[in-house]
């Protein structure tokens, strides 16, 4: 069981799971869904009354899509994080595509990914759709067409489009060359699988 205490009574712990949770607009009933924990357990936990046992956090924080250790991480960010290209995280994708994680944990206002597709390479068969934030897709190199609930919108280098993430949407690279593209969501979307919509 694992416990930190603050000095209002509050769990240092409790205090960054409410910070997180609220920062990713869950409620309680969505995170403990998420996480296969009740949302009183968890009420208690935010509120300093109980402990959480480390399968308990390691769940919670993959709902949260951060680590267990930025649960206790009690100071704040450097602020200035130099990322170079070559040492950008990758996240796994489809085939012909390489897609990298740009803002670096823990995400707290922005989730900044940048991909790549060959000819032909998309995000997937079906359209997804992932929690309820503002999403922009910025253009950097070719052209796409990208589905926004069942509407196609051709755009190539330099264009963007701004969507809920809540909106089925599914991109495929309509060029002859590599495409480059860069996704800007605010705030991040809870880690979750994305629903598919056919």
């Amino acid at each position: 069981m694992t416990r930190s205490s603050g000095g209002n009574g509050e769990s240092h712990v409790g205090v960054r799971v409410r910070d997180y949770r609220q920062m990713r607009r869950l409620t309680l009933r969505a995170l403990g869904e998420a996480a296969g924990v009740s949302p009183s357990f968890l009420s208690q936990l935010e509120n300093g009354r109980t402990e959480a046992s480390v399968g308990s956090l390691r769940r919670i924080a993959v709902a949260l899509n951060i680590s267990v250790a930025d649960l206790f991480e009690s100071g704040e960010p450097a602020r200035h994080q130099v990322l170079r290209r070559a040492d950008r995280p990758e996240v796994g994708v489809q085939a012909g595509s390489r897609k990298f994680m740009i803002a670096q944990p823990p995400l707290r206002h922005l989730e900044v990914y940048s991909a790549d597709f060959e000819p032909g390479a998309s995000t997937g068969d079906t359209a997804y759709s992932h929690g309820d934030a503002q999403e922009i897709l910025l253009v950097l190199s070719g052209e796409v067409s990208l589905e926004l609930d069942g509407e196609q919108h051709v755009l190539t280098t330099g264009d963007s489009i701004e969507y809920a993430t809540s909106v089925p949407h599914r991109l495929v690279n309509t060029a002859a060359t590599a495409t480059e593209v860069l996704w800007i969501i605010s705030p991040p979307t809870p880690a979750e699988v994305p629903v598919e919509r056919s």
